[in-house]
């Protein structure tokens, strides 16, 4: 484990020792693992969330978080991100957010440990959940403005090769997910990666708002299942079109449906489900 092998390692990687068995033969060898932290959000002073985190693309992953979770309703309401490392081994990024987004903050703020992305953790009601479902219903205007670009199936294809292609943290450790953001086309204009799928696209989310893009102009393709919190994601930032590479989750379907946001799964070669709005597919009926 020399400096110059950790010099070569991607973004959110590590290096450490291992033992592998192969040909009857246990050798001792340095292994490429996705990298971990818990990582704390805390907006004007409060601290609101522990995420456990690839340490890369932070930035985009406050803000992508941040907007996802409702805190601000728009990227300008972010007035500064700081990262700095915890003595505890993790990471600390505060971000100072407007006036009216903090009030936000407080009458929502509830304890919660990312420890697998899930949309419910720390919620502390059903009332809250069935408050987060009727939140989907002023995302079909934007998905009805994302309608407005039909997407042909062969873009499909083209944005899971690309993403596919593009995953350098995976490629080097075989165990993070990917988030991507295709034009029309097919063609990937953007990806992040983490070891939490729902962090990878709260990163892509974050990029892509750092930038102006607008993401009802486009699609976004995940490595992962569709998941209930994956969808309201996409759905809360305007995406019109989620593809995934594995299943939805009926609970992913019937709030996607609400959302106005077509989902589809099984996204592999030439092969896919579309689950909901299947018009934005062109040719669809």
């Amino acid at each position: 484990m020399n400096a110059g092998a950790r010099h070569l390692l991607p973004a959110g990687a590590a290096l450490l020792p291992a033992q592998a068995w192969r040909d009857d033969v246990l050798a001792a060898r340095a292994e490429v693992v996705p990298d971990e932290v818990p990582v704390a959000l805390v907006y004007n002073g409060i601290a609101h969330a522990v995420m456990l985190a690839s340490p890369a693309d932070l930035e985009d992953f406050a803000l992508g978080f941040t907007l996802g979770e409702r805190i601000v309703r728009h990227p300008r309401d972010v007035y500064d991100i700081e990262i700095e490392e915890d003595d505890d081994g993790g990471i600390v990024i505060a971000m100072h957010v407007a006036a009216g987004a903090l009030a936000r903050l407080k009458e929502t703020r509830r304890a919660r440990t990312g420890r697998t992305g899930c949309g419910l953790c720390g919620v502390e009601s059903l009332r809250r959940f069935a408050d987060d479902t009727a939140d989907m219903a002023p995302c079909r205007a934007l998905a009805t403005s994302a309608a407005a670009t039909p997407i042909a199936p062969a873009a499909l294809r083209r944005a899971m090769t690309e993403l596919a292609a593009r995953q350098h943290l995976h490629h080097a450790t075989g165990g993070t997910h990917a988030a991507g953001w295709a034009a029309p086309d097919g063609a990937l204009h953007c990806l992040r990666e983490d070891v939490g799928r729902h962090n990878a696209l709260d990163k892509l989310v974050g990029a892509l708002a750092r930038d102006g893009t607008s993401m009802t102009a486009g699609f976004a393709v995940v490595t992962s299942r569709a998941s209930y919190e994956m969808v309201q994601k996409a759905a809360r930032a305007g995406i019109g079109l989620l593809a995934a590479v594995s299943a939805p989750t009926a609970l992913a379907i019937r709030m996607a449906d609400l959302a106005g946001l077509t989902l589809a799964g099984f996204v592999r070669d030439d092969r896919y489900v579309l689950y909901t709005h299947p018009r934005r597919l062109a040719g669809q009926p």
